[in-house]
């Protein structure tokens, strides 16, 4: 099945978010290699595709899991989460419709 974790960053978290990217990137490319990703981006703080120093408010990605336990497990070994970057973390099963 297929679950959405949305995820908040903290404030001024830019730093801490690109010193933890690589490790960020290397499990969504895991996900992606396994066939399970769907999608993953972050959300701007600002109106803007590069929002320079104003950063991200917080990132979304669908991905298929065995479970929502199982997806709750993956986004809470997420690099971001040790590196201080989100301020919390929500898990709910996704059901695609479009397209």
């Amino acid at each position: 099945m297929l679950y959405a974790i949305i995820a908040t960053d903290v404030a001024n978290s830019l730093e801490h978010r690109l010193a933890a990217r690589p490790a960020h990137l290397a499990r969504l490319e895991q996900l992606k290699s396994e066939g399970r990703l769907v999608l993953a981006g972050p959300h701007p703080a600002v109106d803007s595709n590069d929002p320079g120093a104003a950063g991200f408010s917080g990132s979304l990605i669908v991905a298929e899991f065995e479970s929502l336990i199982a997806a709750q497990t993956w986004a809470d070994a997420d690099p971001y989460r040790a590196a201080g970057v989100y301020a919390n973390v929500t898990v709910k099963p996704f059901k695609l419709v479009l397209p």
